[in-house]
C-alpha cells in the first residue's frame, strides 16, 4: 500500500518546488495556505503562507547547494557554512531546520529541511512526533522518491495514528471523532497551543477536508482485525477488551511505549515493556495514560523545535511569525458564539 497523494496539484506548488536543489527524497506542502480550513475563506487562503517540508538524503551538500541558489532565505546562520547548518538542523529540536517567511513566486512561505534517516525514524518511532505528526493530516505531496523503507514508514506512521487514537476512544464513535482524535495527536502538549494557535485548530482542519482524511485512512480501517468500520454510515466499533487493547497497545511506535513505560513503571523495579502494557492494557485509565505519554513526547519537541526557530528564523522574521500567529488565535476567539449570561 502506499500512502496516497492528492490529485491536481496546483502549479503554483511545483513552480516553488522547482526554485529549490531537485535532490529530494520527499516533498509536501501542508497547511492553512494549501487546505481550506473552517472560517477561512479561498481569497484569505491565497493569502496565508505555504508551508513545505523538504526529506534530503544529505543535507551537507542539500543546504551547500541551497546557499548558492537562495541565500536570502537564511538567516545570519548562513555565515557559518552549510556544515554548521546541518548540525544545527540534526542535532537540536526535533531534526528540522526551517526557513521562514519567504518569498517566492509571489507567495509567502515556510520550508522545513529534514534528513531522510530522521523522517524514517520520527516515522516509525514517534521519536518527536513533529514531522510525524503532520503526516497525520492530509498534505499535499509534490515529490516522493523510490524508497521502500521511507514508502513503509509513511504507511506505518498513519497506522500507528489509528491505533493511538483508538485506545483514546470509547467502544463506539463516529468518523469524524476518529479524525479529530488522529488530527489532535500532534498538537497535545505543545505549548504553542495555550497561546500562539488558534485554539479551534483541529475541529477548523477536520470538518472542512474530512474526504481527504477518508482518502488516506479508509484502507488502513478496512484491513485493520481489530475494528467494525461502517463507511456508509461514518461510523466505526473497536475492540476495548483487555486483550484487544494489548494488542494494541504492542503495535505503538517504540517510543510511544517507552514514555507509557516511564509513566506507569515506579524507578527501580525495571520491569520489561511487555509486562507494563499489559498492566496498562487492563487499566480503566488506558487512553489516558497514551494521551499523556504522547503529550509528553510532543511538549519537548515543540519547545526545543521553537527555541531553534528563533535562531534559525532570525530574530525579526521570529517576532513577525510570531504575530501573525497571535492574530490568527484572536481570530479564532472572535468567531467563537459568546455565551449568553443568565440574570
Amino acid at each position: 500500500m502506499t500512502v496516497p497523494a492528492l490529485q491536481n496539484t496546483s502549479v503554483i506548488y511545483r513552480r516553488i518546488l522547482s526554485q529549490f536543489p531537485q535532490d529530494i527524497s520527499l516533498a509536501f506542502a501542508y497547511g492553512s495556505g494549501v487546505f481550506k480550513q473552517q472560517g477561512t475563506s479561498q481569497g484569505q487562503m491565497g493569502k496565508n503562507m505555504v508551508d513545505f517540508v523538504f526529506a534530503v538524503d544529505d543535507p551537507v551538500t542539500w543546504h551547500t547547494m541551497n546557499l548558492l541558489q537562495n541565500r536570502k532565505h537564511y538567516s545570519v546562520l548562513k555565515l557559518l557554512g552549510p556544515r554548521k547548518i546541518s548540525s544545527i538542523q540534526s542535532d537540536h529540536g526535533a531534526g528540522v531546520y526551517y526557513n521562514t517567511l519567504v518569498p517566492v513566486d509571489g507567495r509567502v512561505i515556510k520550508y522545513g529541511v529534514i534528513s531522510t534517516e530522521s523522517l524514517i525514524e520520527d516515522l516509525m518511532h514517534w521519536k518527536t512526533l513533529y514531522i510525524a505528526g503532520r503526516l497525520h493530516k492530509p498534505v499535499k505531496m509534490l515529490a516522493q522518491s523510490d524508497n521502500g523503507k521511507l514508502r513503509a514508514a509513511l504507511v506505518g506512521n498513519l497506522k500507528s495514528a489509528v491505533t493511538a487514537s483508538f485506545l483514546m476512544l470509547p467502544e463506539s464513535f463516529s468518523e469524524e471523532d476518529l479524525f479529530l482524535q488522529i488530527a489532535g495527536l500532534s498538537y497535545a502538549g505543545d505549548f504553542r497551543m495555550v497561546i500562539g494557535e488558534d485554539k479551534s485548530k483541529v475541529a477548523n482542519i477536520v470538518q472542512d477536508n474530512m474526504q481527504h482524511f477518508r482518502i488516506l485512512y479508509t484502507n488502513i480501517l478496512q484491513d485493520c482485525p481489530q475494528v467494525v468500520y461502517k463507511p456508509q454510515q461514518g461510523k466505526l466499533e473497536v475492540d476495548k477488551s483487555p486483550e484487544g487493547q494489548f494488542v494494541q497497545l504492542m503495535t505503538l511506535p517504540r517510543t510511544l511505549q517507552q514514555r507509557i513505560t516511564r509513566l506507569v513503571d515506579p524507578p527501580g523495579k525495571n520491569r520489561d515493556v511487555e509486562e507494563i502494557l499489559l498492566q496498562v492494557a487492563q487499566d480503566p485509565d488506558c487512553g489516558a495514560v497514551v494521551q499523556q505519554a504522547i503529550s509528553s513526547i510532543v511538549k519537548s519537541s515543540s519547545i526545543t523545535q521553537s527555541a531553534k526557530g528563533i535562531a534559525t528564523a532570525g530574530m525579526w522574521k521570529s517576532v513577525s511569525y510570531s504575530a501573525k500567529k497571535l492574530m490568527k488565535m484572536w481570530r479564532g476567539w472572535r468567531r467563537k458564539p459568546s455565551v449568553p449570561q443568565v440574570s
